[in-house]
């Protein structure tokens, strides 16, 4: 997993008591990654009127190097707040090969910009030509800003964050983490056909619920939430593929990737969903049938064509199974597997499960799944993010999570 990421951060007149948060923030997120030359690379620009480069991508090559460079970091002023030209700078100057951009490798290229105000020039040029460049771009803002525009400027209006003021980034790190992560997560498809260029993300995506005693009373929540998840997908026209199983002793297709083809379909077979009870809870078992009878091309997967292939798990208790070797061959196969437990869950097998342990997500109890449903979409589609690079290879999503 290797990704690009760069920092743009509002340094006019207005961000001057919020910018020692903006800071920290910075090194917080820097302390999660994975810094190597060879790995993940990091790069900070400061900008107002105009923008200043602080350090590019191949400036520094070790994590403390880069710390000690954002802490030396100094407020620069000024005004007006140019964001358009901030934008476009950091297009023209940092996403480049001899800054240190591995754009051309593959290497997702991802922007975090921070912006205390609303832009006094014109951000969608700018924004567009991003876009186009393949870079993913969270924009967070404050009280001060437009959350119109930082949606604009967002790759997708999903990852554009808002606090009301700066001290509270800590409230969103968790959420533009994995995002951030889950852009780099490898997919791996077997067959060396997967040369499409996407314009729109596609996914296959399967919930595992649990069905057994343990849930009755919270059935109908899990439902709900699966309800609300995929109201938010893109069904039509062939784009993202759902599928539904409950497990609990053993697991039961309610249906496959392939068997609904519209929103509505899907969502009238969730309304009719029964809990089935039963136990013990075999989540090890569930995991490797889903595995071998759900992520198939005859079910209606399309991992082979390089789409992502996402598993959704909501349990409530712990395993009377090992779940260990099931998780390794889901990630094995390249499915993106998040985790969501209650209190009675075990949250490290859980972790085990998650393609990241970042990924693993608890709740007191499942009437509470409206509180991480952002963070879960937020994943899911970062995943699925096409990244187009310009170099005459034509890799796919897919050859480029690889790489």
């Amino acid at each position: 997993q290797r990704r690009d990421v760069v920092f743009l951060l509002d340094g006019s007149d207005a961000t001057r008591n919020g910018f020692p948060a903006m800071k920290e923030f910075v090194q917080r997120m820097v302390d999660r990654l994975d810094i190597a030359e060879d790995r993940d690379r990091v790069s900070v620009v400061q900008y107002s009127r105009d923008a200043e480069v602080h350090f590019y991508l191949n400036t520094y090559t070790t994590k403390e190097d880069i710390l000690d460079g954002v802490r030396s970091l100094r407020h620069k002023g000024g005004r007006p707040l140019y964001t358009g030209a901030g934008l476009q700078y950091v297009r023209d100057n940092v996403f480049t090969a001899s800054s240190g951009s591995r754009r051309l490798e593959g290497v997702p290229q991802i922007l975090v910009l921070l912006s205390g105000g609303r832009s006094s020039d014109n951000v969608d040029a700018a924004a567009s030509s991003l876009k186009e460049l393949g870079v993913l771009t969270f924009g967070i803002g404050s009280r001060g800003s437009d959350s119109r525009e930082l949606q604009r400027i967002s790759y997708d209006p999903n990852y554009a964050l808002t606090v009301s003021d700066f001290s509270e980034l800590p409230n969103v790190q968790e959420q533009l983490l994995a995002s951030v992560k889950a852009v780099a997560i490898p997919v791996t498809p077997t067959l060396p056909t997967a040369t499409a260029e996407y314009t729109t993300p596609r996914k296959d995506v399967v919930f595992l619920l649990d069905g057994s005693d343990g849930t009755r009373n919270s059935f109908p929540a899990m439902r709900d939430f699966v309800q609300r998840v995929v109201e938010q997908f893109d069904i039509e026209a062939n784009k993202d593929r759902v599928s539904v199983v409950q497990y609990s002793r053993d697991a039961e297709v309610h249906f496959y990737l392939n068997s609904h083809t519209t929103k509505g379909e899907i969502l009238n077979s969730l309304r009719a969903l029964r809990h089935r009870g039963g136990r013990p809870l075999n989540t090890g078992a569930a995991l490797q049938y889903v595995r071998d009878n759900v992520f198939t091309a005859s079910s209606g997967s399309r991992r082979l064509e390089g789409v992502p292939q996402i598993l959704i798990l909501l349990s409530g208790g712990r395993s009377s199974d090992n779940v260990d070797a099931a998780a390794s061959s889901l990630k094995e196969l390249g499915v993106f597997t998040l985790g969501i437990g209650s209190r009675a869950s075990d949250s490290r097998e859980l972790q085990r499960i998650s393609t990241d342990p970042s990924y693993a997500l608890s709740v007191t109890d499942f009437s509470e799944l409206t509180n991480v449903q952002a963070q879960l979409l937020a994943s899911v589609q970062a995943v699925a993010v096409p990244v187009t690079p310009t170099s005459p290879t034509g890799m796919c999503m897919a050859e480029l999570y690889e790489s």
